[in-house]
C-alpha cells in the first residue's frame, strides 16, 4: 500500500498527487497537522527533515522524501497509464531539466514572498521580496517564451515537468498575476487547469485555501 503524507495546501504534496493520479496509481492520503505535538512527532519520525511530502510504501518497506525522487519511484515500481520521464533519454533529461526550473526557479522566489507576508511588520523583508518578484518574473518570462509554441513543457507530451508546473504557477499567479504579461505562460497554465489530475488536486485543496496568507 502506498500512503502519501503530506496537506492540500502544499505545491509539492500537489505536485505528487497529480503523479499519482496521471498514473492511475491507487494509493491513500495521510492529512498532516504539523500544530499537533503527537502528530509533528510520529511525521519527524518518519522522516526526520520533516519536509512534506513523504511517501510510504508500506509492501515495499520504503519510505521516500523528496518529490522528484518520489516520482522516480513511481515510475520504478508502480509504472502507470502514461510515462512520466519520458523513455527517450533526450527527452527525459529535458523533463527532469523543466522540473527544476518550475521547482527551482518559480516556487523558491513564490515561497520567498509568501514567507514574507507571514513575518511580523518588524520582521519585512522588502529588498528579499523584491529581488524575489524579480527572479519570478525571469523564470515566468522563461516559461512564456517556451511555450509560446508548445501545448506542455516537453511539447506535446505530458511530463514530470508539467506535474511540476501546475501547482507552482497556480500559486505564482496569486502573489504575482501573470496573465496579462505573459499569455503564452497563462494559456499553458488554463491548460493545466482543464487537466483532470490538477482539476481534482484543486478540488481536494478548496477546502483549506482560506489558509493560504494574503
Amino acid at each position: 500500500m502506498l500512503v502519501l503524507h503530506g496537506h492540500p495546501l502544499s505545491t509539492f504534496v500537489m505536485k505528487v498527487e497529480m503523479a499519482l493520479y496521471e498514473l492511475g496509481t491507487p494509493f491513500e492520503f495521510e492529512m498532516l497537522d504539523l500544530g499537533d505535538a503527537g502528530h509533528r512527532a510520529r511525521f519527524f519520525a518518519l522522516w526526520p527533515l520533516g519536509k512534506m511530502p513523504v511517501l510510504q510504501d508500506t509492501d515495499r518497506g520504503e519510505t521516500v522524501p523528496e518529490t522528484s525522487a518520489i516520482i522516480e519511484y513511481l515510475e520504478t515500481w508502480y509504472p502507470g497509464r502514461i510515462a512520466l520521464i519520458p523513455r527517450d533519454p533526450d527527452l527525459a533529461w529535458r523533463a527532469r531539466l523543466a522540473q527544476q526550473i518550475f521547482d527551482l526557479h518559480v516556487q523558491v522566489p513564490m515561497q520567498k514572498i509568501v514567507a514574507d507576508i507571514m513575518r511580523p511588520a518588524d520582521g519585512k523583508d522588502p529588498i528579499g521580496v523584491a529581488d524575489a518578484r524579480a527572479a519570478l518574473g525571469r523564470a515566468l518570462d522563461l516559461v512564456d517564451r517556451q511555450m509560446a509554441e508548445r501545448t506542455w513543457a516537453l511539447g506535446e507530451v505530458f511530463s514530470v515537468a508539467d506535474c511540476a508546473a501546475a501547482p507552482a504557477l497556480f500559486y505564482a499567479d496569486k502573489v504575482q498575476p501573470f496573465a496579462a504579461s505573459h499569455p503564452a505562460a497563462w494559456a499553458y497554465f488554463e491548460r493545466l487547469k482543464a487537466r483532470p489530475s490538477f482539476a481534482r488536486a484543486l478540488t481536494e485543496l478548496e477546502p483549506y485555501f482560506h489558509m493560504f496568507p494574503g
